[in-house]
Formats: structure tokens, C-alpha cells, sequence
């Protein structure tokens, strides 16, 4: 019983630091295309480019989140290995 409180310690302790780093990059990401708009604002006001790098930086930060929160979590090796003792106990 003493592993399996450790082991599940242990994961919560590593989701928390995904979700921590999932939302340091969120923070970045917004910090730095603001900067983005406002030089774009500033240099060329009439042809917008800083949406690229929104968009672009975006699709990064849309499939963290889904590794962080998504369905990658739940399909991962730890998935494999839930399922494969639950098969185990079922055939007990």
C-alpha cells in the first residue's frame, strides 16, 4: 500500500509540474505577443504581421495544453499500465 501512496504522490506531483509549466508558457506567450502587437502597432500600422507569430506560437501552445489537460494525459505509458492491471484483476 506504501508504493502505491508513493506512486500516486508522485504523479500528482509531476501533473502539477506539467500544469505549472503549461501555464508559464501561457504567460509567456501572451506576455510577448502584446509586446508583438504594439511594436507591430508602432513600426507598421498598416499591414499586420504579428499574427503569424500569434497563430504559429499558438498551435504550440494549444497542443501543450492538450498534453498537459487533453487526452494525451490519459493515453499515455501510465494509461497502458492502468488498463493493463485492471485486465490482470479482472481475470482473478
Amino acid at each position: 500500500m506504501d508504493e502505491k501512496l508513493n506512486r500516486s504522490y508522485e504523479d500528482a506531483k509531476k501533473h502539477v509540474k506539467e500544469v505549472r509549466e503549461f501555464y508559464e508558457h501561457l504567460m509567456a506567450y501572451c506576455a510577448v505577443n502584446i509586446g508583438l502587437f504594439a511594436i507591430n502597432m508602432i513600426v507598421s500600422p498598416g499591414q499586420l504581421w504579428f499574427f503569424w507569430a500569434t497563430i504559429g506560437w499558438g498551435i504550440g501552445v494549444i497542443c501543450h495544453g492538450a498534453t498537459v489537460f487533453g487526452i494525451n494525459r490519459y493515453l499515455n505509458r501510465d494509461w497502458e499500465e492502468r488498463k493493463i492491471a485492471e485486465y490482470m484483476d479482472e481475470k482473478r
